[in-house]
């Protein structure tokens, strides 16, 4: 098992707002669980990651509740998950994953950040080539084995396995499998009696890019003002 290398992440958001930000992306992806599979946990393991990650967001239990019942009202958003791409400053590769009711809005407000932020928005297909989309799980290290759970996981679908930290900078232990085997992975560990901390579908930059401080800041900026979008559910970039 060794160490895997996670992109920089941003820490410029209020603490508060950040929290309602992700609140918000665990509400639209308990949305777009609930209509593609149904409300039941039990049979959707899309809603069960989504219910994982609300745990580990500490979201209240009466937002969840409120979650699922919006996504199976009569009136519940339509939401479809659309991902842009685009070049920040410094030839640093994004991909912008969205979930939205209005394309238009959306389009037209991704393709302002990055114009405001000295980037360029992309082609389908100019940057998507870079990355890996994986199936990626964080744990708690505690109390596991984890020579043994590798082993025991790689005829699961896992592919990667190491030690990351949290936004506090608490140990983790990340696991990645590609993500047509995201199901199998997940009902593997869910089977072993672990609770993950997170479990997301994420794209993996291939090849990191280091920028002196001052030119990485300024990637940030444009990565910060791309999440605090209320369409925009994850961002997603090769700087290290």
């Amino acid at each position: 098992m060794g160490r895997i290398f996670e992109t920089r992440k941003t820490t410029m958001f209020a603490r508060w707002n950040k929290m309602a930000k992700i609140f918000t992306r665990i509400s639209k992806d308990i949305a777009i669980a609930v209509k593609a599979g149904g409300p039941s946990p039990d049979n959707n393991p899309a809603l069960r990651r989504a219910f994982q990650n609300a745990r580990a967001a500490n979201m209240p239990k009466d937002k969840v509740e409120a979650a699922i019942k919006r996504a199976s009202g009569q009136d519940a958003k339509e939401y479809e998950v659309v991902l842009y791409e685009g070049y920040a400053p410094h030839g640093i590769a994004v991909m912008v994953e969205t979930a939205t009711d209005n394309v238009v809005r959306t389009v037209a407000n991704v393709r302002m950040h990055f114009k405001d932020w000295g980037g360029n928005m992309g082609n389908s297909g100019s940057v998507a080539y870079m990355f890996q989309r994986m199936g990626v799980f964080r744990l708690a290290p505690e109390g596991l084995d984890l020579e043994a759970l590798e082993l025991d996981l790689i005829d699961h679908g896992l592919q990667e396995m190491g030690e990351g930290t949290g936004e506090k900078g608490e140990k983790q232990i990340i696991i990645r499998c590609a993500f047509n085997d995201f199901g199998q992975l997940q009902a593997a560990i869910e089977a072993r009696g672990i609770h993950p901390l997170s479990s997301e579908s994420e794209y993996i930059a291939q090849n990191l890019i280091e920028l002196p401080e001052d030119k990485a800041k300024e990637i940030l900026e444009l990565v910060d003002a791309l999440e605090q979008d209320e369409d925009v559910q994850r961002v997603f970039h090769n700087l290290a």
